[in-house]
């Protein structure tokens, strides 16, 4: 069975991370989401994938390649505007032939496991298979009603408890959905959406079931929900290696990962689960905690405390800091006394729009130089290739190319 991945989109509730790549390129344990789930698609002997991209597509090709390296066949295809699921999905019917009697159809920014793909090869039937999962707050969740098997209606982020049984965007079709695709009315909002042409097909009388799952399943709608999905995959990790040079006197407690030719110095405490990458220098008396990734090429000097939080790679992290809750984009240089604040059930305003963060420090793009003594406010998101000046508390959100003094 052959498998479109969705990687188009440009994942604006994501920004600042998403201002220099792609959503799907976002990491959880120092991995791309997108690779989490090629990863499970190849556990089920899924190795033939279509990549739709569009975005940022440079990065996802320079990556992932032919997917030879991953143990997968992948073929590319370009979403040249984002007009929808729909519009996406079509871009690539000429990589499906007469001989695909189904293909699955998943999204490149869900944190899933080979289970969760197992649960719907092994129970899909009719026109259209469906994977959904139960939830108790559904709010910004699309979701389907059913009886039985058999789904009556889906619908798409609706607010409210209509119903508890989420769409998660994971989907087997027959080749028969192109035709239906071409029929596909635009939506509300300009686009050609998946679920109006399932909706569609359920109006024609083609049979559409619902499977459901228990497995693994998180959407990262929000830069935020990045940390928990580290924190799941974190601590469902086994293999963990230490592969790295440790001095005397190195504290580590629990399930840590360290990557080759990095040197954790003297005085350094480490709380699994964490993962730190290659060709770091931490220490001394550094304090990692629980739920922490750290990227390749990262230095952070002494007296500096992280926890739940995400380092990307080619990070300098100075002296007496602390960063709780946050993530931090590539190559950003923090000046001594970092301090980031945290707080829960924030509220976040992201595009004019209000959206809820149920514990955050802060969000940093690529490419910033923060001074000496420097304080973040809570929820607050700092762009890309900005300046600050030593001595400031930054307490609102600064735009790209921001220069503070």
């Amino acid at each position: 069975m052959k498998a479109i991945i969705l990687a188009a989109g440009e994942g604006l509730r994501c920004r600042p991370l998403t201002l220099t790549r792609s959503k799907v390129m976002l990491p959880v344990a120092n991995r791309p989401i997108l690779e989490h789930v090629i990863t499970s698609l190849e556990k089920n002997g899924v190795t033939e994938i279509i990549l739709v991209v569009g975005y940022e597509k440079e990065r996802i090709m320079d990556y992932f390649e032919d997917g030879l390296n991953f143990g997968v066949n992948i073929k590319y295809v370009e979403q040249k505007a984002q007009l929808g699921t729909a519009h996406a999905v079509k871009q690539a019917k000429k990589f499906i032939g007469l001989e695909d009697s189904e293909f699955l159809v998943l999204n490149g920014d869900n944190l899933i496991e080979a289970q969760t793909i197992a649960d719907l090869l092994m129970n899909h039937e009719g026109d259209a298979s469906i994977l959904t999962v139960k939830m108790g707050e559904t709010s910004g969740y699309g979701v389907v009603l059913k009886e039985g098997k058999k789904v009556t209606r889906i619908l798409e982020k609706r607010p409210g408890d209509v119903s508890h049984i989420v769409n998660t965007g994971i989907y087997i079709f027959t080749p028969q959905v192109f035709e239906t695709i071409e029929k596909t009315p635009i939506s509300e909002n300009g686009e050609y959406a998946i679920t109006d042409t399932i909706q569609l097909m359920i109006n024609e009388g083609k049979t559409v079931t619902a499977v459901p799952t228990e497995s693994k399943w998180l959407d990262a709608i929000h830069a935020w929900d990045l940390l928990k999905a580290n924190s799941i995959v974190l601590n469902a990790a086994r293999d963990l290696q230490l592969e790295g040079k440790l001095e005397e006197g190195v504290i580590i407690r629990g399930k840590v990962a360290v990557g080759k030719n990095t040197k954790i110095r003297t005085g350094t405490y480490i709380v699994g689960p964490v993962i730190i990458g290659e060709n770091c220098d931490i220490g001394p008396n550094v304090v990692i905690l629980p739920s922490t990734t750290i990227g390749d090429n990262v230095s952070i000097r002494s007296f500096t405390e992280i926890e739940n939080s995400i380092i990307m790679n080619d990070c300098r992290i100075s002296s007496h800091g602390k960063i709780p809750n946050s993530i931090m984009g590539s190559n950003n240089t923090l000046g001594t006394g970092f301090f980031v604040e945290e707080k829960e059930d924030l509220e976040i305003n992201i595009n004019g729009a209000i959206h809820y963060a149920p514990k955050l420090g802060t969000i940093l793009g690529d490419d910033n130089q923060i001074g000496c003594r420097v304080l973040v406010k809570a929820g607050i998101m700092i762009a890309v290739d900005c300046q600050v000046e030593s001595g400031n508390t930054i307490y609102r959100d600064l735009p790209r190319n921001s220069v503070v003094l």
